[in-house]
């Protein structure tokens, strides 16, 4: 025989299944809310009808304190059971349905009363306020019991105080009034209470088939996960709603975009600006692999829509790819520049050798001077210059490059540059970047040159990047400070269209600005601004040396 299988254990708490947790907790919710709101209601009820009793005794009492006859009746007839102001009250008390309709003269003596036993007699509760000429209303206990009470003054026709109307409505109908709406109210509330739990059984069968019936424990280590994945990886994880906000965003895509948690919730203009990095997230940029900028950082940008009308974007970072890029674009331009040295070394060193042979050693001296001399004049000139030693040390290089590339780099006499500046690496890139777009424009065109002006107003940097190269047409002007437009074909390493956006945002996060217009001559003429570009002088005066006076032939040619 088998073994007999072991007894099940009862297994108490709340069920496994998502489902089952959900309509149990808000059916639980919905009874919960339901006894509260009777509770709530119940609570209230009491004073309620406690003060519509009040309120409809007090107004009986004003109807009846302002017939003119009743305050002359008191004052001229005595108090008895069978007198004017009896039959008037009862004849009211009778029509109202009020428990008593009591008139007292002045010193708080009954001329009327249910009970005529009781008239004449002083009255049981304190007078004091309604023959002071206010109005009372209270909860009291009299002669004939528990009653809700309203007082008013009885004025003659001068207006003078003459008695007092004190009315009551018996307390035990009130009472009753409550009971009466309980049942009411209970049945109210198990019918609100049967809708909860349909509606919280719909919602449940809802989530059970959004949520593939999993259960919470599931979605809590599928939610970790995620949590893990987004920021654990690499790239920045941008998540939008169908409206455009931004409701996810991990660790990377705060770095490289520059914003916190606070962006979340937020519209992706509000929480980036205006920009091509906003236009590419949004959608309004459509494509793979987008380029943007971001501050420094050169970033590549995906975009894929989701089922409920968002969206996710991943970027990835690519300064220092770019950054590499550059670097072999220049490493490669200089070992041309070196080769072409050396080819032109060679032929200088076979023409010194051949002087040399000839004995012709004057010559060859002069020969000798002549080549350092033009090399150092150059040095010399660009340093005198520029005091910047990170600037100068670019433009000397920049025009060894430019000579044997077929284009004279000239500094412009107007050029005046301090050692001064707050961020020469910052103009160390912009200049890099419009001397380079200049010789690749001025390259192989007639009487090809590239002229370089650096000046200083006061504590702003004003940069002119002037060549003849073909220009550019006035409708594309703005268009090649966009990030990713170039009309160059791009080299395999990298993207082009990053310089001049560089350049620009570089500009505009000083408060300057970055255009193009064309040259004196024709070619382009890059201009840019960059107020506080200067630190403040040590010593007076200041460094900032006054511009050259113009030649005549640059005032002509501008």
């Amino acid at each position: 025989m088998s073994p007999t299988p072991p007894a099940r254990r009862l297994r108490l708490g709340l069920p496994r299944r998502m489902f089952s947790q959900m309509l149990l907790m808000q059916v639980a919710i919905a009874a919960g809310v339901a006894v509260l709101a009777t509770g709530l209601f119940l609570a209230p009820l009491s004073n309620q009808l406690d003060d519509q009793a009040m309120r409809r005794a007090l107004a009986i009492a004003q109807t009846t304190a302002a017939q003119p006859q009743l305050a002359e009746d008191v004052v001229n007839t005595p108090p008895t059971a069978d007198g004017p102001v009896q039959r008037e009250a009862e004849r009211i008390r009778r029509a109202t349905k009020a428990e008593y309709v009591v008139v007292m003269d002045w010193r708080g003596v009954r001329w009327s009363h249910p009970t005529p036993g009781e008239i004449s007699r002083t009255v049981s509760t304190d007078p004091g306020q309604a023959l002071a000429g206010h109005e009372v209303m209270q909860i009291d206990s009299g002669t004939l019991g528990r009653t809700a009470r309203g007082k008013v003054p009885l004025r003659d026709d001068d207006g003078k105080i003459v008695g007092a109307v004190s009315v009551g409505i018996a307390y035990d109908s009130v009472r009753a009034r409550l009971l009466h709406a309980i049942p009411g109210l209970f049945a109210y509330a198990g019918g609100a209470l049967a809708v909860g739990a349909l509606a919280a059984w719909v919602i449940s069968r809802r989530v059970q088939r959004q949520t593939r019936d999993l259960a919470f424990s599931d979605i809590s280590a599928l939610l970790a996960e995620r949590e893990a994945m987004l920021h654990g990886i690499r790239e920045g994880v941008v998540a939008l709603d169908r409206a455009g906000r931004i409701r996810l965003l991990n660790d990377e895509a705060r770095r490289l975009l520059g914003i916190g948690d606070e962006a979340v919730g937020r519209s992706l203009d509000e929480a980036l600006g205006a920009g091509r990095t906003t236009d590419v997230l949004a959608g309004r940029v459509t494509g793979t692999d987008l380029l943007t900028v971001r501050g420094q950082r050169v970033l590549i940008a995906n975009r894929m829509p989701t089922d409920d009308g968002g969206a996710v974007a991943t970027l990835r970072d690519r300064t220092e790819l770019e950054q590499l890029g550059r670097e072999l674009d220049s490493t490669r331009g200089l070992i041309d520049a070196l080769r072409a040295q050396d080819h032109e070394h060679a032929n200088r060193m076979h023409t010194l050798l051949g002087l040399l042979e000839l004995e012709m050693y004057d010559d060859a001296v002069d020969f000798v001077g002549e080549v350092v001399g033009d090399h150092r004049a150059t040095s010399e000139q660009v340093i005198e210059k520029i005091q910047d030693p990170l600037l100068a040390a670019l433009l000397v290089g920049k025009a060894t490059v430019a000579a044997e590339r077929g284009v004279a780099l000239w500094i412009s006499d107007r050029t005046r540059l301090p050692d001064r500046l707050i961020d020469p690496r910052g103009l160390v890139t912009v200049v890099g970047n419009l001397v380079d777009n200049a010789l690749d424009a001025a390259a192989g065109t007639p009487h090809a040159r590239v002229e370089v002006e650096l000046r200083t107003e006061g504590r702003t940097a004003i940069l002119r990047v002037r060549d003849t190269g073909p220009g550019i047409p006035e409708e594309q002007r703005e268009l090649i400070f966009t990030e990713g437009w170039s009309t160059k074909k791009p080299p395999a390493h990298r993207e082009r269209g990053i310089g001049l956006s560089l350049v620009r945002r570089l500009a505009e996060r000083q408060g300057g600005s970055a255009t193009v217009d064309e040259a004196a001559g024709g070619g382009a003429e890059f201009t840019v601004v960059l107020p506080e570009a200067l630190a403040e002088p040590d010593l007076e005066p200041a460094l900032t040396v006054p511009p050259a006076p113009q030649t005549a032939a640059e005032e002509e040619s501008r």
